[in-house]
């Protein structure tokens, strides 16, 4: 999964505060967050777990649908990450193979 569209989620714990992000490098974008190698949200707010991810076909529908999740009410947010991931498991693991 080298190059692949993604948007994903993150959350500093079950409820907790959630990050949207899209990338076409998701292992080493989420490596990057994990391993608070950028400054930013993240990093500040202690936000490493991968919650939900979905891999686009291209990068223009990956960033549309992240732009539509952070318009989203966080209701709603999480209520998609308990329907895919209801143990609010890190699926960082998965990614990796």
């Amino acid at each position: 999964m080298d190059r692949q569209p993604c948007v994903y989620m993150l959350a500093s714990r079950r409820n907790g505060t959630p990050y949207i992000g899209v990338t076409s490098r998701p292992i080493a974008r989420i490596h990057e967050h994990r391993s608070n190698a950028v400054d930013g949200f993240t990093r500040r707010y202690g936000v490493h777990a991968l919650v939900w991810y979905e891999l686009h076909p291209d990068m223009p529908s990956a960033i549309a649908r992240e732009k539509a999740l952070k318009a989203w009410r966080r209701a709603w947010k999480l209520a998609l990450i308990e329907r895919t991931n209801p143990q609010w498991r890190d699926l960082y693991p998965d990614l990796l193979g």
